[in-house]
């Protein structure tokens, strides 16, 4: 979104959880760490997650909703939040993408766009 109101980046550290994975099982787990800031003029909270997922195969999740690990934040402008959550996918490499649905407090509902990430298992991808 070009208002300067409504500038909220979001930045995605991924990792591989080999103790939460079953290779044998096509089970694959990784964390990801998020860091939702607001470089707006205005507080804007986030409301909701919309998650695609979509493994090596192709095959896409959907997953939708309310905040984030059971947080609906409020983000004033030039501060972050934080948070990590996890992601079980069947195949070795998969990648994340979506949107937060945020709430401005002047009233605006606006999206944050989730730029895609790759989860991958160390030395998948050459």
């Amino acid at each position: 979104m070009s208002d300067p109101r409504y500038q909220i980046d979001v930045s995605v550290v991924t990792r591989f959880l080999p103790e939460q994975s079953q290779p044998d099982n096509d089970r694959y787990a990784f964390a990801y760490t998020i860091t939702v800031q607001n470089n707006g003029q205005l507080p804007a909270k986030l409301m909701s997650r919309h998650w695609l997922i979509t493994n090596g195969d192709g095959e896409v999740e959907e997953v939708r909703g309310a905040g984030v690990v059971g947080q609906q934040p409020l983000i004033e402008p030039g501060a972050s939040h934080t948070y990590s959550s996890g992601a079980v996918i069947s195949t070795r490499v998969g990648t994340m993408q979506g949107t937060y649905q945020m709430f401005a407090e002047d009233g605006k509902r606006f999206d944050a766009i989730i730029a895609p990430f790759r989860l991958a298992v160390p030395g998948a991808l050459h």
